[in-house]
C-alpha cells in the first residue's frame, strides 16, 4: 500500500484487520503513507495482539516521532514478535544498515557500539554511514573508524553527524591521514553545543599545530562534555602544546585524559597510572615507592619528567633500588625542566656520594625551587653531605625541609650544613639528622648556626646521636631564644641524663608557647627530670599535643607526678606514649584520673609492655566520662592483663577506639 495518503486514520482502520487472529499476513509495506506517531501506535497495538505471523514491515518515508519509535522498539523486545525485517530508514541509511549488518551480523539500530576499523570505506560508504548516524532511530554511542582511509571530505560529513546526533559519545578516527585541514572540517561539529562526545581518538592522523589550535578552539567553545582526547603520534609544535595547556587550565574543561606523549614517556605514564591509580599528567605528585624500577623504567620516567606537559611538583622514589647511574639519568631529566619540582624523596636508595654529585647539579640551578628534599639512608658520608650543602649554599632560599636521616655525615658534612643554616636567605623549617653520627662537638657547631638564624625552624630531629651533656646545653641556648618557634623536637636515644633533662625543661619553660611535640624516648630522665618535665606540663602557656616517653625507666611514683601535672593542664595533649616503662597497675590508676577529667581530649594512649596486670579501673573511667568521644587508640599490648581485659573489650566494641591487647 506504498505511497498512498492513508494517514493515521487509515492505519487505525487497518488495525481491526491486523489484530484479528484470522489475519496471517507476513509482509506489509506502508512507505510514504503520511503516517505519524498515532499510526505507529495503532500498528504496534495490532501486532502486539496478533504477533505471530508478520515478518516484514516497511515504514520508510513516514515520521514516527519519539513516541512511535518507542512503540516499535518496545514491540521488538516482545518474545512473541516474529518481525525479521523492519524498515523505516532513508535509502542511504538503509544501504549502510545492510552493509553494517553484513559485517557485524547485527542490525546497527539495535547496537550501541559499531567497529568498522581496518575497512577502506571510501567517500560513498562514509556518506551512507553518516546518513545512518543522522537518522533519529540510530542510537549508537561508540563509532570506531580506525585506519579506514578517511579523508578531509570524510571529516566534513562526520562533522554534520556531531552537530545532529547527541547520542554519539565515543569516536575513534585514529590512523587516518586527516591532516590539519580535516581537523578544521571536524571543528564545526565539535564546537556545536549539540555535540556531546566524551571520547575522541585522533592518534597518528598527521596533525600539526594548526590542527591542535582548531581542536582547542572547538573545545573552548563547547567544553563541558569531552573527557578523553588521544592525540599521540602527532606533532603539535610549541604553539599546539600551549593551546592544549591553556585549555586544561579552563575550569569549564572536563578533560580527564589527554594523551600526546612520546613512546617512552607514554610507557611511564601508563606504568605510573597503573601504580598510583591516577594520570600523572593530571596530578602534581608521583609516588612509585617500593617498586624496583631498573634501568628501562628509570629511562621512561626520565622521559616523562622531561616532557613539557609534565608539571609534577612532588616525586617520591623511596626504596626503589635506584643506583648512582640511574640517579644520573633522573637528575639529567630534572635539569632540563627544574622549575616545577617542589618535593623529592630518594630515601633508601644506594645513591652514595657519586649520585649526590649528580643531584647537586640540579640543586645549584637557579631555576630549581625545591622545597622538600629527603635523602634518608642513601649511603652518604660527610663528602656526599658536603656536596649537597655546597649546592644549597648557592641556591638556599627555597628549601623548607631537609631529611638526612641515617647518613654518616660526621664533621665536614655538619660544618657545611651549618654554613647553609647561618645564611640569612635560608628559611629551613624542618631538619632531620636522625642517626647521623653527630657528637657533642658537632652539636655545638650546629646549634651555633641555628642561634644565628632561629626564627624559621619548626621541627628538629637529633634522635639517635650521642649529643650527651654538652650538646643538650648548646641546644638549650637555641630553645631559650625568644625568636625560636620550634614546634617539634625529637631527642630519642641521645644519652640525655637527669641533669640534661633539667636544663632542657628549664629552657622550654622560658619560651613555652610554641612546642607541640616532644620525644624524649630511650633516655634516663630520673626523678628530678620527670619532676621538671611535670612542672613544664603544668604551665598553662605550654600547649604540648604529643609526648613520647617510651623506654625512659619511668616508675609508678614518677607516673603519679606526671599524671598530676597533666590533670592540672589536660586540654591540649592528644598523644601520650609511656610504653616500656614499669608504671604497673598504680600508674594506670593515676592515668584514669586524667581520662575522667572532662577537659581531657586524649586521642592515643600507648602503654605497651608496662607491667600491667589489671585494667578493671579503666572500664568505669571510659564508660562514665567523655573520654571515648576522643580516644582513637589504646595500646595495652604485651601486658598480662588476664580476665580484666574482657570488660574493656566490651566497653570499646561499639566505640571508634582501636584496642590493642595482643602483639
Amino acid at each position: 500500500m506504498n505511497k498512498n495518503n492513508l494517514q493515521d486514520s487509515g492505519v487505525k482502520k487497518l488495525q481491526n484487520g491486523l489484530e484479528d487472529t484470522n489475519c496471517t499476513l507476513k509482509k506489509l509495506s506502508l512507505s510514504d503513507c503520511s503516517i505519524t506517531e498515532e499510526g505507529y501506535k495503532a500498528l504496534a497495538s495490532a501486532l502486539r495482539s496478533n504477533p505471530s505471523h508478520l515478518i516484514e514491515l516497511d515504514l520508510t518515508g513516514n515520521d514516527p516521532g519519539q513516541s512511535g519509535v518507542k512503540e516499535l522498539s518496545d514491540l521488538l523486545q516482545d518474545p512473541n514478535c516474529q518481525l525479521k525485517t523492519l524498515r523505516f530508514l532513508s535509502p542511504a541509511a538503509e544501504e549502510a544498515c545492510q552493509y553494517v549488518t553484513g559485517i557485524v551480523g547485527k542490525n546497527p539500530l539495535l547496537l550501541r557500539e559499531l567497529n568498522l576499523s581496518e575497512r577502506k570505506l571510501g567517500d560513498t560508504r562514509v556518506n551512507q554511514i553518516t546518513a545512518l548516524l543522522q537518522d533519529k532511530h540510530c542510537k549508537l554511542n561508540t563509532l570506531m573508524l580506525c585506519n579506514c582511509g578517511l579523508t578531509e571530505e570524510s571529516c566534513l560529513v562526520l562533522a554534520t553527524v556531531l552537530r545532529s546526533n547527541s547520542s554519539l559519545k565515543e569516536l575513534d578516527m585514529s590512523n587516518n591521514n586527516l591532516q590539519d585541514s580535516g581537523v578544521k572540517k571536524l571543528q564545526s561539529g565539535l564546537e556545536n553545543t549539540n555535540c556531546t562526545l566524551k571520547k575522541l581518538r585522533l592518534s597518528d592522523c598527521s596533525i600539526t599545530e594548526e590542527g591542535y589550535k582548531a581542536l582547542a578552539s572547538a573545545l573552548r567553545s563547547n567544553p563541558s562534555h569531552l573527557m578523553e582526547l588521544d592525540l599521540t603520534g602527532n606533532d603539535p609544535g610549541q604553539s599546539g602544546v600551549k593551546q592544549l595547556n591553556d585549555l586544561l587550565q579552563d575550569p569549564k574543561c572536563q578533560l580527564k585524559t589527554l594523551r600526546f606523549l612520546g613512546p617512552a614517556a607514554d610507557e611511564a605514564y601508563q606504568y605510573a597510572t597503573e601504580v598510583q591509580g591516577e594520570n600523572p599528567l593530571l596530578v602534581r605528585e608521583l609516588n612509585l615507592s617500593l617498586h624496583e624500577l631498573g634501568d628501562t623504567r628509570v629511562n621512561q620516567i626520565a622521559a616523562l619528567l622531561q616532557d613539557k606537559h609534565c608539571k609534577l611538583n612532588a616525586l617520591t622514589l623511596w626504596n626503589c633500588s635506584i643506583t648512582e647511574k640511574q640517579c644520573l639519568i633522573l637528575t639529567s631529566a630534572l635539569k632540563s625542566e627544574p622549575s616545577h619540582l617542589r618535593e623529592m624523596d630518594l630515601s633508601v636508595n644506594k645513591l652514595e656520594n657519586t649520585g649526590m654529585n649528580h643531584l647537586c647539579d640540579v640543586l645549584k640551578d637557579s631555576h630549581c625551587k625545591l622545597e622538600r628534599l629527603r635523602l634518608s639512608f642513601c649511603g652518604l658520608t660527610d663528602e656526599g653531605c658536603s656536596a649537597v650543602t655546597s649546592a644549597l649554599k648557592s641556591n638556599p632560599s627555597h628549601l623548607r625541609e631537609l631529611i638526612l636521616t641515617g647518613n654518616q655525615i660526621k664533621n665536614t658534612g655538619v660544618n657545611h650544613l651549618c654554613d647553609v643554616l647561618k645564611d640569612s636567605r635560608c628559611k629551613l623549617e624542618r631538619l632531620s639528622l636522625w642517626s647521623c653520627s653527630i657528637t657533642e662537638k658537632q652539636c655545638l657547631i650546629l646549634t651555633s648556626a641555628l642561634k644565628s638564624n632561629p626564627s624559621h625552624l619548626r621541627e628538629l630531629d637529633l634522635s639517635w646521636n650521642q649529643i650527651k651533656n654538652t650538646g643538650v646545653n648548646h641546644l638549650c641556648d637555641v630553645l631559650k631564644d625568644s625568636r625560636c618557634k620550634l614546634e617539634r623536637l625529637s631527642l630519642s636515644v641521645c644519652s640525655i641524663t637527669e641533669k640534661q633533662c633539667l636544663i632542657l625543661t628549664s629552657a622550654l619553660k622560658s619560651n613555652p608557647s610554641h612546642l607541640r611535640e616532644l620525644d624524649l624516648s630511650w633516655n634516663e630522665l630520673g626523678d628530678s627530670g620527670v619532676k621538671n618535665l611535670s612542672d613544664l606540663l603544668m604551665n598553662t602557656q605550654f600547649k604540648l599535643e604529643k609526648l613520647d616517653l617510651c623506654y625512659c625507666s619511668i616508675s609508678e611514683k614518677q607516673c603519679l607526678i606526671l599524671t598530676s601535672a597533666l590533670k592540672s593542664n589536660p586540654s591540649h595533649l592528644r598523644e601520650l606514649d609511656l610504653s616500656c616503662n614499669q608504671i604497673k597497675n598504680t600508674g594506670v590508676n593515676h592515668l584514669c584520673d586524667v581520662l575522667k577529667d572532662s577537659r581531657c581530649k586524649l586521642e592515643r594512649l600507648s602503654l605497651f609492655k608496662c607491667g600491667i596486670t589489671d585494667v578493671s579501673y579503666l572500664t568505669p573511667s571510659l564508660t562514665n566520662t567523655k573520654a571515648l568521644q576522643f580516644l582513637k587508640l589504646l595500646d595495652l599490648g604485651d601486658n598480662k592483663i588476664g580476665d580484666s581485659k574482657q570488660k574493656l573489650i566490651d566497653v570499646l566494641r561499639d566505640s571508634n577506639c582501636k584496642l590493642i591487647v595482643d602483639r
